[in-house]
């Protein structure tokens, strides 16, 4: 099985894969911190949209801080009734390397699998691993299961 490192992307285009949304929802749910930035994707959820993924562009779709928290505004789209959203009303879709980076240190390897592609991450010496059809999917897991460890994430983050 081919695999690589920390600092490879496996020749892989980070853009192009993305991950479920699904997953994107349990990542939310489980806390996974979003600070939206241009180039960042999103679905929204609940309102007949769940088809488009849209992307934080200066030019189009640019975030507000305000102090009831920070607004996703959609410039010129006049064709469409939703000028803002609240960001805790949409689901980031991290990108692949989004996902790498936030597992820190922790993570040691991408992988192809049987069916897919594995990541690998080292928690206190313990190689624990996750299967995915995509790598992002695979880096998602990982990150899901690490949310599930607030040990093992302090760990990460003191570790970077």
């Amino acid at each position: 099985m081919g695999g690589c490192d920390a600092t490879d992307h496996c020749g892989l285009r980070d853009w192009w894969i993305m991950i479920s949304i699904d997953l994107a929802r349990r990542l939310r749910d489980a806390g996974l911190e979003w600070l939206p930035a241009e180039g960042d994707r999103f679905m929204i959820p609940d309102r007949d949209l769940e088809e488009h993924v849209f992307t934080v562009s200066e030019m189009t779709i640019e975030v507000r801080k305000l102090a009831a928290g920070r607004r996703i505004s959609f410039n010129g789209a006049v064709e469409w009734a939703l000028d803002s959203i609240m960001k805790r009303e949409v689901v980031w879709l991290p990108a692949e390397a989004q996902l790498r980076d936030r597992l820190g240190s922790t993570f040691v390897a991408m992988r192809r699998a049987e069916d897919g592609y594995r990541c690998e991450v080292d928690v206190a010496g313990e190689t624990r691993s996750y299967d995915a059809s995509n790598p992002a999917d695979a880096y998602g897991r990982a990150l899901l299961d690490l949310l599930g460890d607030p040990a093992a994430m302090l760990r990460s983050m003191l570790d970077d």
